[in-house]
This record gives C-alpha cells, sequence and structure tokens, in this order.
C-alpha cells in the first residue's frame, strides 16, 4: 500500500505558491551554497498549509501567548521552514541571501535566535517530546491552543519518539498532533532499508494515536485532514503526510544524493532553477 501513496505523491503537480516557497529555498541554498536540499522539499506543502490556513500566529510578536506552536524537530529540513517564515514576514527575505554565513541567524539547523522558531532541532528525536510538555502545560492552564510537531519518518527510528508518545495518549493530549514526513528515504537509504517502520499507521493506533494518512503534496487533502482535528477526542494525533524526497526537482527526486548538498556550484542552482522553471 506505501507503493501507491508513494506513486501519487510523486505525481501531484505544483501550483504557483508551491514553486514561490521552493524559490524562496532556491535563494537560501544560492547563498549559502549548500543545505539539506531533499529534506526541505518534502516538507513545502505541509508548511504551506499550516502557515496559509491551520495556525494562529502574530508574525510581528513570534512569542504571542495565543499562538499555535509548531515544532520542527527533523531540524534538518529547516530551508523549507525558513521559506515560510520569511514569506509570512517573520524576518526579512533578504536574511535568506546570508543562509549559513558566520553571522547569520539562520543556520544549517534552526534555532530559537531565528524569529518563529520554537525550539532547536539538530539532534533527532526531541521534537515530540517537547511538544508532549508543551501540550500539558497547556491543558493545565485551559489554552485552546494547538500543538503541531513535525517530524521525520527516519526520525521515528529514535526511541524516545515512542516514549513521548505513550506520554501523550497517558496524558490524552488531543490538541498534539505529530506530522510524519513519509517520504521513506534517509540520509543513506530507503526506510525499508536502514530499519522499515511498516506497519507505521499501526505502530500509532497501537500507541494510543489517532491516526490520518494523507499526499503531502496534496493542498487540498492537507486542508482537510488538518481541519478535522482533534479527530476522537482527547487522543493525541497523527498525520502521517506520504511525500516524495526532494520534490520538484526532478534529479533529487528519490535520491539519497541529494539528501544534503555541500559547495554548491553556480551551475547546479541554476539548473535547480531551470528544473522548478520547468514543473511551474
Amino acid at each position: 500500500m506505501t507503493h501507491i501513496w508513494q506513486e501519487q505523491a510523486l505525481k501531484v503537480p505544483l501550483d504557483s505558491r508551491s514553486i514561490e516557497l521552493r524559490l524562496l529555498i532556491l535563494r537560501a541554498l544560492q547563498g549559502g551554497q549548500r543545505g539539506h536540499v531533499g529534506p526541505a522539499l518534502s516538507l513545502v506543502e505541509i508548511f504551506r498549509v499550516l502557515y496559509d490556513d491551520v495556525l494562529k500566529f502574530k508574525a510581528n510578536e513570534p512569542q504571542w501567548e495565543g499562538r499555535d506552536r509548531c515544532i520542527l524537530s527533523k531540524g534538518h529540513g529547516c530551508l523549507a521552514l525558513y521559506a515560510l517564515l520569511a514569506n509570512k514576514g517573520f524576518f526579512s527575505k533578504d536574511e535568506l541571501d546570508h543562509f549559513c554565513e558566520f553571522d547569520s541567524i539562520l543556520g544549517g539547523h534552526p534555532e530559537p535566535k531565528v524569529p518563529g522558531v520554537e525550539i532547536p532541532s539538530g539532534s533527532l528525536g526531541h521534537g515530540l517530546a517537547i511538544g508532549v510538555g508543551m501540550a500539558i502545560a497547556s491543558k493545565i492552564k485551559k489554552k485552546n491552543n494547538k500543538i503541531f510537531v513535525v517530524m521525520g519518518d527516519g526520525e521515528t527510528n529514535e526511541g524516545s519518539v515512542w516514549e513521548s508518545a505513550l506520554a501523550a495518549a497517558k496524558h490524552q493530549l488531543g490538541r498534539l498532533t505529530a506530522i510524519i514526513d513519509y517520504n521513506k528515504m534517509q540520509s543513506y537509504g530507503t526506510t525499508r532499508e536502514v530499519l522499515d517502520l511498516e506497519p507505521l499507521a499501526d505502530k500509532w493506533k497501537s500507541f494510543g494515536f489517532s491516526v490520518q494518512e494523507v499526499n503531502g503534496h496534496d493542498v487540498n487533502q492537507l486542508k482537510a485532514v488538518f481541519s478535522s482535528l482533534p479527530y476522537e477526542g482527547n487522543k493525541p494525533n497523527v498525520v502521517i503526510c506520504h511525500t516524495t524526497k526532494g520534490k520538484g526537482f526532478k534529479p533529487a527526486e528519490n535520491n539519497a544524493n541529494w539528501h544534503h548538498k555541500s559547495k554548491l556550484t553556480t551551475e547546479e542552482i541554476e539548473k535547480i532553477h531551470e528544473g522548478l522553471r520547468e514543473v511551474g
């Protein structure tokens, strides 16, 4: 069944909004001449729908108490988050030109010094635990804000993820949603080869979560699944987003060699730009 989802994610066409956001990622890549390309491109539509249609936030007041919390646990996908935050006015788009420079706020993994970034995330497996803590605090304070934790599929190899899942179910955190970027490709091979996750949906159900699966590049599907939260009262939620690593740039799609690139040349940047123009 997962191969059907994988084929569908690969075939989804990208509209002008999705191309616009990928061009912002490209702008940062051009500035830093490096970055995690594949992991960012699979996240774009997830963040697009969250920031365009779901999250409560104030870009000019990033620490606004009433905001929904959006945690990027797979920190190496930060270029997608930076693109959305810049697009929404949390910081100037010009900052993208300085990605990974010595004195830039935008590093290869996100830090809270970046307006709109909730937690530092580089070492994997911590985001869900922090999200659980935020959700418990919100519940104690009787707040109605939602907490979203965006995770990588390979990240769920970490035992801390499943310890956190047990705690989320125990405390009946219905306003907590884990989002899995299930692109089925890790840094050096497929998730099946590295450590098979299947049956992934059944695993989360057995840990007490309410589970939805969706094509992670289909904007309408994402809007529908995020608009119907929570799914089962006080049960914590998980949305398994079937995506394509490197989505939008054909040479990078499902290609572990594009997990991370360093010392990108002007020619390589132009090839990515041409590839995005062709998609658009």
